[in-house]
């Protein structure tokens, strides 16, 4: 490759801060002896790697394919979209229970498109959605080492993550994993396609713009990767327009923001919240670093995964040396000024660095308690560099004369390629249905085993899983409504009545479980549904985690709460045995708190104008509001005095 160099940097740009001709040209580069002699064998070798990569991954997610519990709920919301109740969990309760705001709306659009179920609906979306991301990828990362002109682009990165059987489990299941990988391969194939183009289009800048903006839509800590990746176009050299850079620059940052904000601020007036309800129960702020720990050696340590990551880096750190105009767009090597912004290394540097700053987001909040999927996404973004190797064969290759590089490449991608054979047989958690120490299950093996069904997809098929037919039999046989408890041995349901006189037509029936989704998809949705952890129940979300509580699970808000919230008979017999009496009085004086009053209107209150503008005004107070889970400690928080005829 030769270079041609035009005047000095400072020179390049005029007084309008317009992008002139790059100071370093690319030129034709020259065919090299260890060059293939046809580019058309490169790109067959090239798309055959893609095809087959794909194809892997998709027969082993198939072969694993399921919808989990988590997965469910985010179908119940579906529901109340599509029969006009809008986007909550229960009608009446304005509660984000869906972490991913766009994967819920894709759902409901294919849904709605199809008027298929949704089980299937959301299975398919998911499935195709990760095959994609694994083909993007892979272009982008062969478009970042130079195509077909330099060499074979065989698979290597890309091998390590479909190794993984998480990576299989949450291809399905329902749940935004695909979505997430998916958008992370597209802005990854833009920013090479930016970098590495001769001459940037304003149209192509002002989507990739966009795309990046979209981030906290599809997860909220992808604020992250979107953020960095739009700083960095905004830094860099804008396509020449009609228009002044700083002005085009204004309008392509408005539109990459119309969307997210727009959002954002519909979000806070409608729900009350500045995030999702999901970050409250889990309190996503919080810090429990040691279970961080945890959760990323229990992903590396069955599989050996810093194996393939030292191979991949080793490889990496090989090429670049050897040949530094591949990854560092137009020959330039890193410079402090404006132009080199685009280039491959700082493509690179953003996303790497967007992965590793999200690992550590994650260890920080304690990982999660399903096996892997919260680390995916993060491994996804650190591979994208590396997802293809190029291999340049001599023309005349002999094992004695082989240049180094080759070897270093053969033998990485190689090894990659047996550990992922070795790691996609390789079961990490043996425990099957009991849950262990550190919280963590094998989420798919676990609902497998207690629903009886190698494909537990549909929500039906969790009828087998326990407490699931006899919670539907009490509903039928109590048509005066009631709060259904179920008891700590896990036995049977106790269904606490409703006051006389009851309502015609019944009260209405609530459900106090902690498996939110084949219980809410197992009912009509004119069943309440909550939860002690608070993922749908805001009143359980609001409370202080446990110490030393399950990840993910460590809040559990007692029933005696439940029994005053949902209004039905407080006293023994007609209440569970095992509810205090109490609790129940002292929690009933705990709800007339004016701040727990304030907070539960935020959601239940009807969303008129002025609701929407004092929502979104306290947004963040409500967030940071806390209620004490111990009915007597919430009474003294709260200022609240007991009154002497109070059982004591």
């Amino acid at each position: 490759m030769s270079l041609s160099v035009s005047p000095p940097v400072t020179e390049q740009f005029d007084r309008d801060d317009r992008l002139a001709p790059p100071a370093i040209a690319l030129e034709p580069p020259p065919r090299e002896a260890h060059a293939p002699r046809h580019g058309r064998v490169s790109r067959l070798v090239l798309l055959g790697g893609i095809t087959v990569t794909a194809a892997i991954f998709a027969g082993s997610a198939w072969q694993r394919r399921w919808i989990s519990d988590d997965g469910l709920i985010v179908l119940r919301t579906v529901r109340n979209l599509l029969a006009g109740n809008g986007p909550v969990f229960n009608p009446g309760e304005r509660v984000e229970t869906n972490t991913s705001a766009a994967w819920t709306y894709v759902v409901w659009f294919l849904s709605w498109l199809t008027q298929a179920r949704l089980e299937y609906v959301a299975l398919g979306a998911a499935l195709s959605l990760s095959v994609a991301a694994i083909v993007i990828a892979m272009a982008g990362s062969a478009r970042l080492w130079g195509g077909s002109s330099s060499g074979l682009l065989v698979p290597a990165g890309a091998l390590v993550y479909i190794g993984l059987p998480p990576a299989a489990d949450y291809a399905t299941s329902g749940l935004e994993n695909g979505l997430v990988i998916c958008w992370l391969a597209v802005l990854w194939w833009g920013l090479v396609r930016w970098a590495r183009a001769e001459r940037v289009r304003a149209g192509g800048y002002g989507a990739l713009m966009v795309w990046a903006g979209s981030a906290p839509l599809v997860r909220p800590e992808l604020t992250v990767v979107g953020g960095l990746v739009v700083l960095l176009l905004v830094c860099a050299p804008v396509p020449h327009t009609r228009w002044r850079p700083w002005v085009f620059r204004a309008a392509t940052l408005s539109a990459a923001g119309l969307v997210p904000v727009g959002y954002q601020v519909w979000r806070m007036g409608y729900y009350g919240l500045p995030y999702p309800n999901t970050a409250v129960a889990k309190d996503a702020g919080g810090a429990k670093w040691s279970q961080g720990w945890l959760y990323l050696q229990d992903l590396a340590v069955p599989y050996r995964l810093w194996l393939p990551l030292l191979l991949l880096v080793i490889a990496a750190a090989v090429l670049v040396r050897e040949r530094p105009d591949r990854v560092v767009a137009a020959g330039a090597r890193w410079r402090l000024d404006r132009g080199s912004l685009r280039s491959g290394a700082a493509v690179v540097t953003v996303m790497v660095g967007a992965g590793v700053v999200l690992i550590g987001y994650e260890l920080r909040v304690g990982g999660d308690f399903m096996h892997g999927r919260m680390l995916l996404p993060q491994l996804f973004c650190v591979l994208l560099p590396v997802m293809v190797l190029p291999v340049r064969l001599p023309d005349r290759a002999r094992v004695a004369g082989m240049p180094r590089a080759l070897v270093v490449v053969i033998a990485a991608v190689l090894g990659v390629a047996v550990w992922a054979v070795v790691a996609a047989r390789t079961t990490a958690i043996t425990a099957g249905t009991d849950i262990r120490a550190n919280g963590i299950v094998d989420e798919r093996i676990y609902y497998v085993l207690g629903s009886g069904h190698d494909h537990p997809i549909r929500a039906e098929d969790y009828l087998d899983y326990p407490r699931m037919r006899p919670m539907l039999r009490d509903i039928a046989e109590t048509p005066n409504g009631g709060l259904l408890v179920n008891l700590p041995d896990q036995t049977y349901w106790y269904v606490t009545p409703p006051p006389q006189p009851v309502p015609e037509g019944g009260a209405g029936h609530t459900v106090l479980f902690l498996n939110l989704g084949m219980t809410s998809m197992n009912v009509p949705l004119s069943v309440r549904v909550v939860d002690p952890v608070g993922l749908a129940y805001p009143l359980a979300a609001h409370t202080d985690r446990l110490t030393n509580g399950r990840i993910g699970h460590d809040k559990n808000l007692d029933a005696s709460w439940v029994i005053v919230d949902a209004g039905v008979v407080d006293r023994h017999p007609w209440m569970a045995a095992h509810i205090d009496e109490v609790w129940v009085d002292r929690a009933r004086l705990a709800l007339r708190c004016p701040a727990t009053q304030d907070l539960l209107a935020s959601s239940r209150a009807p969303l008129t104008f002025d609701r929407f503008r004092h929502n979104l005004l306290q947004s963040f107070g409500f967030a940071a509001t806390r209620i004490d889970r111990i009915p007597a400690y919430e009474l003294a928080r709260c200022g609240l005095v007991v009154p002497d005829s109070a059982p004591k």
